[in-house]
């Protein structure tokens, strides 16, 4: 019987490394953010993606949470588009 591994969370499970995992994290809770703008505001993905700047199909990758597809540089050039500051917070492991 092998023994099975329990993780801190699922951004852990994925990655290799911990600093991979805190990449991961963060990335997919400026995705939510985003998302949630976008929702909010009633846009369609065609009219979320002119505002940020990005593909309709794009636009569609971010909003079903398509970590992978996006990096942190990225995502903050899409919310500064969108006329959001993205603020850092860096708290203890």
């Amino acid at each position: 019987m092998s023994k099975s591994e329990t993780y801190a969370s699922v951004w852990d499970a994925l990655a290799d490394t911990p600093e991979q995992a805190a990449n991961l994290r963060a990335r997919a809770e400026l995705m939510q953010k985003i998302a949630e703008i976008v929702q909010e505001s009633g846009w369609t993905q065609a009219e979320a993606a002119t505002r940020c700047g990005v593909t309709q199909p794009r636009m569609n990758d971010l909003l079903r949470g398509r970590v992978s597809r996006f990096s942190l540089d990225a995502l903050v050039n899409i919310a500064t588009a969108i006329g959001r500051r993205v603020h850092v917070d860096l708290e203890a492991a």
